[in-house]
């Protein structure tokens, strides 16, 4: 992962853990490739000459604001 960060037990929504490995695998290969997306967002932005800080929230707004599918 681009960004050293400690990576949570994942749980469902009854607090058990997730334990299958191929699950776990997915979710660690996904937050790897959008840890280095941001990464090369946040390079980019700054490189062209944008705020570095008003990027950051703007990328902690756009998590913040993603919207579950399977919600009923």
């Amino acid at each position: 992962m681009a960004v050293n960060i400690e990576i949570p037990v994942w749980r469902d929504p009854q607090g058990n853990v997730v334990a299958c490995v191929e699950k776990l695998k997915v979710m660690q290969e996904n937050l790897e490739e959008i840890s280095q997306m941001a990464q090369d967002a946040l390079e980019d932005a700054v490189l062209m000459g944008c705020d570095e800080h008003q990027v950051r929230d703007f990328l902690v707004r756009l998590m913040q604001s993603l919207q579950n599918p399977y919600q009923s």
